[in-house]
């Protein structure tokens, strides 16, 4: 059965297959989350971004993770926040399910995701805790035919996946939407 696991981390120093970074369009660096990834993984993180010719809101990309303790960096863009009127839960549970696509396309085991769209983009965090936790967890149960006890058949897929909170307050809300 997949894995879900919360924790209050620094996602920069998470030993995963792949971290995600909440990147602007033009994948080139910011503030917050994506700041702080580009500083920790190097220039090259950054040579790589520009060869990616950006990205959309809702859509995801992968890099390598350089000097990360993660092997990938998935980058997606989420949306701003503008009132809940302009299609904002459908693009971020689309950077949620992006992301997801890209680990298993690319066969990873493991991934971390930060409270997208929550920092400088303003998403309600109550709000996008919900979009999360249920992307994941419908994704997950779309895309997993595992059952406890039973071996993993060939081509199949198992994905942990890990909300990487920066607060007890973030990491409670998490916890208390998967124990629903």
């Amino acid at each position: 059965m997949p894995q879900i696991n919360i924790l209050v981390e620094d996602i920069v120093k998470l030993q995963v297959d792949a971290i995600v970074n909440t990147a602007k369009k033009s994948l080139l660096g910011g503030g917050g989350v994506d700041g702080a990834i580009h500083r920790a993984a190097g220039p090259e993180l950054l040579a790589a971004c520009k060869t990616l010719n950006g990205c959309e809101t809702g859509d995801a990309k992968i890099t390598a993770g350089y000097n990360l303790p993660a092997k990938f960096v998935i980058h997606t863009v989420g949306p701003k926040w503008r009132g809940g009127d302009h299609s904002e839960a459908e693009l971020l549970a689309s950077s949620y399910k992006r992301c997801m696509e890209v680990a298993m396309e690319s066969q990873l085991q493991s991934i971390a995701f930060p409270a997208i769209s929550t920092g400088i983009f303003g998403y309600p965090i109550d709000q996008a805790t919900q979009i999360a936790v249920t992307t994941v967890k419908n994704f997950l149960a779309d895309n997993h035919s595992l059952v406890e006890g039973s071996e993993k058949r060939p081509g199949e897929n198992s994905l942990e996946v890990t909300f990487v909170c920066f607060d007890q307050s973030v990491h409670d809300l998490y916890a208390e939407l998967l124990h629903r």
